[in-house]
């Protein structure tokens, strides 16, 4: 196939562009002036001047946005005049006349092109499109049907700012060794459907409904996804997260939002993966509030280093908020303060203050730290926590997460946690080893081995637990 037809293909759509800008151009002069045919006709005429580069167009430079497109139709086309003084006067409305000789001037470049084409390159073409006649016809009917997909989504959709995302969570733990009365095989789930809704699409309203029980698997340490509600759909979280310029986001909520809900990292690798709950940083748990008002930020003070700040209400035990109405929202609270040092390189660590009226703690402090070694990651914690009575309630952990293991997505981890108990002298302890197994992206498995030491301290007492427990995670 010739040069000339390629051209002529090619030249079709900067003819529509211009055809475009023009047409553009001359609404534009319409919307500014009404202008009589009469006065029209009995201007003087101007006299272009034809050029054979963009570069004679004394106001035409490179950093305009319409630069190639004039380039082209000047250079390669030759259908654009300029003004005798040599400007193209690109920013200025144009007549329906002009608009007319622009247009003639560019078809007859087309035409000429057309012309140059012959038999056997319009032959060619002929074939071409006969040979591929049923690739067409297939893709005009996939084409079609993707209209009629999009248009029935469209006229049925839930909504144009609201997604529900669902997740459910089944968790069956087997104990291996452990006391009579703690020796039961247990069943727990948890059912969440959330509803998340955009109106910048930087920011999120979220109502949450969530079901789910509660058989005291892993008891006392429990499961990381514990439900709770005693098989009850509750208003689980109602909150509204949006940013305030680059550096600063904002949380409102209205329950559920509490300690680590407003940090933006956790920073140990286990938290999330792993069965137990123990996985997760235990000093965060150790705090009253969450059930009422909070309200949190979180501040990029540079590209690594981000602040946490965050409070949170609650409720008392007959569920009121607050728990004392004449101390308003300020009642039965916590409150916490963490710096995160987030790299994409080996160290992510953080330090973090917590503070509260309630729960089992008056205040925590803690560091927290990752490293990332690529094939492994070593990470943990350490924090003093001052009981509400003075007790000591230190706690701390440490272990090895093995991200992608055996696959992408997935996660092998180990890792020891040391619990904090009001009770002097006792300190319970629980190992444990899994491996999160991605399936595909909606279903996920989790085997895990589980050994908890309870210390009491009591003579005779058995204080040890062995447990097998197996979670498995839908989400869509």
């Amino acid at each position: 196939m010739s040069k000339f037809l390629w051209k002529s293909l090619l030249a079709a759509p900067a003819f529509l562009g211009a055809a475009v800008a023009f047409s553009g151009n001359a609404v534009a002069a319409e919307a500014s002036e009404t202008v009589s045919v009469d006065a029209l006709t009995a201007a003087e005429p101007v006299q272009l001047a034809q050029v054979t580069s963009v570069s004679e167009l004394s106001d035409v430079s490179p950093s305009d946005w319409a630069f190639t497109a004039l380039q082209r139709l000047v250079e390669e086309y030759g259908c654009i005049e300029g003004y005798p003084d040599r400007t193209y006067r690109g920013n200025r409305a144009m007549t329906r006349y002009e608009f007319a000789a622009g247009l003639n001037a560019c078809l007859d470049v087309v035409i000429q092109l057309i012309d140059t084409v012959d038999q056997d390159q319009l032959d060619t073409i002929l074939r071409l499109q006969e040979e591929f006649a049923a690739e067409l016809a297939t893709l005009r009917g996939r084409v079609d049907t993707l209209e009629t997909d999009v248009a029935e989504l469209e006229a049925n959709q839930f909504s144009t700012t609201t997604t529900l995302r669902g997740l459910g969570l089944a968790n069956l733990v087997i104990p291996f060794d452990a006391p009579a009365g703690a020796d039961d095989t247990t069943f727990e789930y948890r059912a969440r459907m959330n509803f998340d809704t955009s109106f910048t699409g930087e920011d999120r309203l979220r109502v949450r409904f969530q079901a789910g029980d509660n058989a005291g698997a892993l008891a006392p340490f429990g499961l990381a996804a514990s439900g709770g509600g005693n098989d009850n759909v509750t208003l689980n979280d109602v909150y509204y997260s949006f940013p305030i310029g680059e550096r600063l986001s904002a949380i409102v909520a209205a329950n559920s939002i509490v300690t680590d809900d407003f940090v933006s990292s956790t920073i140990v690798p286990f938290d999330g993966p792993a069965v137990a709950d123990p996985s997760g940083p235990v000093f965060y748990d150790q705090f009253a509030g969450g059930d009422g008002v909070a309200a949190g930020v979180n501040f990029a003070l540079t590209e690594n280093f981000i602040l946490d700040l965050g409070y949170a209400s609650g409720n008392d035990a007959a569920g009121l908020t607050p728990s004392n109405p004449a101390n308003g929202i300020f009642d039965n609270n916590s409150y916490i303060a963490q710096l995160n040092y987030l790299s994409d390189g080996i160290i992510d660590a953080a330090v973090a203050y917590i503070g509260g009226d309630g729960g089992t703690a008056d205040d925590a402090i803690a560091g927290l730290l990752s490293l990332d070694f690529g094939g492994f990651i070593i990470g943990g914690y350490y924090a003093a926590v001052d009981g509400t009575a003075g007790q000591d309630l230190d706690s701390w952990q440490a272990g090895v997460a093995f991200p992608d293991f055996l696959g992408t997505g997935n996660q092998a981890g180990l890792y020891y946690a040391a619990i904090g108990d009001a009770t002097a002298g006792v300190d319970p302890y629980l190992i444990e080893g899994y491996y999160e197994f991605a399936l595909n992206e909606y279903l996920t498995v989790t085997p895990a081995l589980i050994y908890g030491d309870l210390d009491t301290n009591v003579a005779g007492a058995d204080d040890s637990r062995f447990w097998g427990a197996i979670r498995t995670t839908f989400s869509f």
